[in-house]
């Protein structure tokens, strides 16, 4: 089932097994494909270490899609993908192949359990918000406001931006 009408979408990509900068492209590679969605835009890959969590450091991204799946069907589709990759879902912060996070799905607000939007810590993480400006700048967020505006609370947080694309 699908909307019809385009909706402005982002997703954030991390990985912290395998070769995590292959697991990332790989699934930025997999949102292109898709149906009824196009990959507006994509952000450079980012290391951090894990927050809360053991395990290797994360290579992250964040990705723009235009998309006509309503939500919770978007958001299926992402957990497919990190499926498809080897995820497999055991306790919360759990080292992992592949995390696709729903982020924000236009103006739209939840607090269902199964889909919170915006994601409840998207402004809390340095490793979210700084490919999210690298690719929507002037993003304003329902309920936060200017995205640009929570940097300075997460300036502490060690991010490092990986060579490569922008």
């Amino acid at each position: 089932m699908t909307t019809g009408t385009l909706v402005r979408a982002f997703v954030g990509v991390g990985a912290n097994l395998g070769d995590a900068c292959a697991q990332v492209e790989s699934g930025i590679a997999a949102l292109r494909s898709l149906q009824s969605t196009q990959l507006r835009a994509r952000s450079g890959l980012y290391a951090s270490a894990p927050v809360d969590a053991p395990g290797p450091d994360y290579v992250n991204a964040a990705v723009e899609l235009a998309t006509a799946l309503p939500a919770a069907d978007l958001l299926r589709e992402l957990h497919a993908i990190e499926a498809r990759h080897g995820r497999v879902r055991t306790k919360a912060n759990a080292p992992r192949t592949l995390d696709l996070d729903l982020l924000l799905y236009g103006e739209q607000r939840s607090d269902e359990p199964a889909l919170r939007l915006p994601h409840p810590r998207l402004h809390e993480r340095a490793f979210v918000l700084l490919p999210l400006l690298e690719i929507a700048p002037q993003l304003q967020v329902p309920g936060l406001g200017a995205l640009s505006s929570w940097l300075p609370r997460v300036s502490g947080q060690q991010v490092t931006r990986l060579g490569g694309r922008s």
